[in-house]
Formats: C-alpha cells, structure tokens, sequence
C-alpha cells in the first residue's frame, strides 16, 4: 500500500490537481532492489568535477501499458537553466534490467497518478541521478540554482543517502522569498509537484564518510526535448 504523509496546498478547481504539491512515503517500494542499478552510472559529462552520474529514459502510458519510448535527447532553455541552457544533452537509457523490474514500474506509475490529474501529456521522463561527495569536494544536486524546469510535474523519489548531510529540498513560490517546503528526502519519500507553482532546490551535499552517495529518480510530465525532436 502506499502511504500518503504530507498533501498540502490545495488549489481552486481549475484543474483536477488535488495539490499543488503531495509528499508521499510510498511504503511498498523495496528501495534496496534499486540501489545496485546506480552504482554503474555513466558519469554526467556536461558538469565539471566529476561528481554527477546519470542516466534518462523516456515512456509513454497506453491504458495500462507501460511503453519505453524510443531514445531522445534532453534540452532546456537558459530561462529555465542559467548554467546548461541551450545545450543538447544526450544520456544513456536506463538499464533494461531496472526498467523490467517491478518497482522501478510502480515510481513510474505512481508519479503517472499525478499526470492523469495535473497534465494532459502522457509522457513522462525519468531521470536516475546520483550525486557524490568526498572530504574534499561537495556534491550538488541543482547546479543551476533556485530554478523551474518548464514541465507540468516534476517528482523526486529518493532511493538512498549514504555518508552525506545536507542535500534539503526547498520549494519557492518566489525565487526571491523564503522556501514554502523543506526537508530532506529519505529513502522511500516521494515528493510531487506543479512546476509552474513552485521553483525548486535541493542543497549541496557534504560527505562524513570517505564518500558520499545520494540516488533519486527525477521524474517529469512531459520530457525535455531539442526544437527539433518536439
């Protein structure tokens, strides 16, 4: 079953949205199935310092079919991203071995629950991340800042923290004010929202361990895609 602790702000019935953001503690996912799957992430080479890695793949829901959609590229503007906007980022897909696997597909279908509210795509991103951090370097998880990405939706479900503090989630109704949510995300939380309400950010992450991991899904509704390939 999953389990909701958090659903707050709510909105007028101008869409079907019951909030404008939910955090979920989805008790039914095995975090520990995913784990293996980021320890062989291809490092993100469009970052300096050699601490993201990162994989992408897109999917499309048809009635209760789950359908990885062919291989695409990842492009933001620098409205949305100051730091790597305007830049054609290409990413390996996700291992077919995790997207076959059960609870890899119940994150997906979960944050789907959400789109059939708040979107009328039917497309969704997966983002799988993992940001490092040793004694001597941080890691940070939103290099560009305080930001939106230009979606209906965004989810972050955190899959593991290990030897690291920091890396808090913020969400912003201003860019310029006090954030309206923070917290750390722990294994097995599911934060939800409308990218079009809140800018978000998540802090650096600091090591107290020799190394330092963070993994999270990023999911959007619907993807980030060139001019070229909308």
């Amino acid at each position: 079953m999953m389990s909701f602790s958090e659903l707050t702000e709510f909105t007028k019935p101008n869409d079907n949205c019951l909030a404008s953001y939910v955090l979920e503690m989805l008790t039914a996912i095995e975090v520990d199935s995913l784990t293996p799957f980021f320890d062989q992430l291809p490092i993100d080479p469009y970052l300096e310092g050699n601490y993201r890695f990162r994989r992408l793949s897109h999917f499309k829901v048809e009635g209760d079919r789950l359908i990885q959609l062919p291989h695409r590229r990842l492009f933001q503007s620098k409205a949305y991203n100051p730091l790597l906007g305007d830049v054609i980022r290409e990413y390996a897909e996700l291992d077919e071995r995790l997207i076959q696997l059960e609870t890899m597909q119940r994150i997906i279908w979960e944050f789907f629950q959400f789109c059939k509210l708040c979107s009328i795509s039917t497309e969704i991103a997966v983002h799988q991340i993992r940001t490092t951090a040793s004694l001597q370097q941080a890691g940070n998880p939103a290099p560009e800042g305080i930001h939106r990405d230009g979606v209906d939706l965004v989810g972050i479900f955190s899959v593991n923290r290990r030897g690291v503090e920091g890396a808090e989630t913020h969400l912003y109704t201003s860019n310029r004010e006090k954030p309206a949510f923070s917290k750390v995300l722990n294994p097995g939380e599911f934060l939800v929202f409308k990218d079009d309400q809140y800018f978000h950010y998540t802090s650096p992450i600091h090591a107290v361990t020799a190394q330092g991991v963070r993994d999270v899904f990023v999911l959007t509704c619907p993807g980030l895609f060139p001019p070229d390939e909308q």
